[in-house]
C-alpha cells in the first residue's frame, strides 16, 4: 500500500510538440498536485519526449493523477517506475568557495571520493559536477555547505525502466 506522502518517478512518453509540456504542468497545477522535480527532453526518436516527474501523494492522487495524464493527447505512455527495477540519477552544478588551499584541498578530496569532477576553477571557487542518486547528491550538497556554498542548480531526477532479463543462462 502506498504511503501517503511517498514519492513517485513517473515516466510520460509524450509527442514532442510546442505547449506539451505547458498542458501537463498546468493539468498538476490545477488540481493543487506539486511538482517536486520535472525534467523532459527528446528521446532516440526526436518526434517523442520523454518527461520524468517526480510527486508525492497516495494511490488516490496517483490514480488521479495517470487518469488526467492519459486524457492529454499528445500523452502517449505514462509509467509510474517508483516500484519497477529502475536506474535513476540526478545531476547538480555546485559553486564552492574555496578561502585558502586546505580548504581547496579538503574539497578536491571530497569530489574524488564522491566520483564528481571539478569543472572549473577560480581564484575563490571550485565548481563541482556530480551525476548520482538522490542521497549521494544531498550528501554531497550539506558535505559542501561547511565551505559555504555559492550557488548551486540541480537537474531533478531523471530514471528509466531496467529490462528484465528473462534468457536462461546455458
Amino acid at each position: 500500500m502506498t504511503k501517503t506522502n511517498q514519492q513517485h518517478i513517473i515516466s510520460v512518453t509524450v509527442e514532442n510538440k510546442s505547449g506539451v509540456l505547458v498542458r501537463i504542468a498546468g493539468l498538476f497545477s490545477a488540481r493543487g498536485y506539486n511538482i517536486d522535480s520535472l525534467a523532459v527532453a527528446e528521446t532516440e526518436d526526436p518526434t517523442i519526449s520523454r518527461m520524468s516527474i517526480v510527486v508525492k501523494g497516495d494511490e488516490k492522487i496517483l490514480e488521479q493523477i495517470y487518469k488526467q495524464l492519459n486524457k492529454v493527447i499528445d500523452v502517449i505512455k505514462v509509467q509510474d517506475l517508483t516500484d519497477e527495477e529502475h536506474i535513476e540519477r540526478e545531476l547538480v552544478l555546485l559553486k564552492v568557495s574555496t578561502q585558502n588551499s586546505s580548504a581547496r584541498h579538503e574539497i578536491i578530496q571530497m569530489v574524488n571520493i564522491f566520483r564528481a569532477k571539478i569543472v572549473d576553477v577560480c581564484r575563490k571557487t571550485l565548481t563541482i559536477e556530480l551525476v548520482g542518486s538522490k542521497p549521494k547528491v544531498d550528501a554531497m550538497i550539506d558535505l559542501m555547505k561547511s565551505f559555504g556554498i555559492k550557488e548551486i542548480t540541480r537537474t531533478g531526477r531523471i530514471a528509466i525502466s531496467r529490462e528484465a532479463s528473462k534468457e536462461k543462462q546455458t
